[in-house]
């Protein structure tokens, strides 16, 4: 079933590897196909990705991802009709491991290519359902290396609205999660999900942390304030007390972000005179901010727009459904696509 003209008539495939994730899917005229995703297990021990060991992973993975992608879409590399890739922002090293798969690909099969800006396949993971925002809106693009409100006049455009001076949202709960030492060997590296299990008994208000410009009046974001506010907390309390308000930080914590995440969306919404608004990237997997925002959208008229958390996460899905679109309006990349860790969104616009 075809969910929208936007994109090319043909099935596309997608590889993403901008962080520890190897992904590859199969989109077709905004149908998911296939979306496969390998989430590397072995960072936790470390409390964060090492880029390093990412690179050598997405090395022994990419291939047996694609294959399945293409096996479980029922279609072989002829029957497609291009390929997309994430060109960036992200790690370097994670980022060619997927180029050079893209490209070889390409090159070997006579396939058209395009890089993918990864920022704009979390935009694109809402046109991946039928129910998806109609421009003009606002997104909010919440993720561990991005905190970004983007608007959309039109798709394929975009204006920043604010993006985070420092710690992007995800990045700061990694660090907290870091902090109360919730990463185990063995365990993924995203703190996201560690924080938002562990506050589930916890009190949001039992400590009273910043939320950071939540009443400036621009779009900017800073959660750098509230990490160290969180390390002061933490380093006051003795081994013990730690162990039983540790419930109560990670609540209070997480409270600050989305309260500040919120404030700014729905800020950003009435600023630019839209009704819809979209809200993406792992971080918006996050149920306290799902709901939150849901609440907050319902209060004023607004119309609220959230991919699947499968789809929230880092995915090929939506790096094959931007790809489906640029190739729909004629784009197509050289084989010296080359990885820009620092891509900025504007770039594609």
């Amino acid at each position: 079933m075809t969910r929208s003209p936007l994109f090319l008539s043909g099935p596309v495939l997608g590889i993403e590897t901008s962080c520890d994730e190897t992904s590859a899917a199969v989109v077709r005229e905004g149908c998911i196909l296939s979306n496969i995703i390998f989430s590397q297990a072995d960072h936790g021990r470390y409390g964060g990705v090492v880029p390093e060991l990412a690179s050598r992973d997405h090395i022994r993975r990419i291939l047996p991802v694609v294959d399945e992608a293409l096996q479980r879409a029922g279609i072989g590399i002829a029957g497609l009709s291009g390929i997309a890739v994430t060109a960036g922002p992200g790690l370097v090293g994670s980022l060619l491991i997927g180029l050079c798969a893209a490209k070889s690909i390409a090159f070997a099969h006579g396939l058209p290519l395009v890089g993918i800006h990864h920022i704009e396949g979390h935009i694109f993971a809402a046109f991946l359902d039928e129910r998806h925002p109609s421009p003009p809106f606002v997104a909010l693009i919440v993720s561990g290396g991005h905190t970004d409100l983007i608007s959309v006049p039109q798709i394929g455009l975009y204006r920043i609205l604010g993006r985070t001076r420092d710690d992007a949202a995800g990045e700061a709960f990694d660090k907290v999660a870091k902090l109360l030492g919730l990463f185990r060997p063995g365990a993924s590296a995203m703190g996201g999900p560690l924080i938002s299990r562990l506050a589930e008994d916890g009190n949001p208000h039992a400590v009273r942390f910043p939320r950071g410009l939540i009443d400036a009046d621009h779009f900017d974001f800073s959660f750098s304030g509230l990490k160290t506010a969180v390390l002061h907390h933490v380093r006051a309390l003795d081994p013990d007390s730690l162990s039983r308000s540790a419930p109560d930080v990670a609540a209070s914590f997480q409270a600050a972000v989305v309260d500040v995440l919120v404030a700014k969306t729905v800020r950003a919404a009435a600023f630019c005179g839209v009704q819809d608004v979209l809200v993406a990237g792992g971080v918006a997997a996050n149920r306290v901010l799902r709901e939150r925002m849901a609440k907050a959208a319902q209060e004023r008229g607004l119309s609220l727009f959230i991919p699947p958390p499968v789809l929230c996460t880092d995915n090929a899905a939506m790096i094959a459904a931007a790809g489906s679109f640029r190739m729909g309006q004629g784009e197509r990349s050289g084989l010296d696509l080359n990885a820009a860790p620092r891509l900025s969104l504007r770039d594609v616009a």
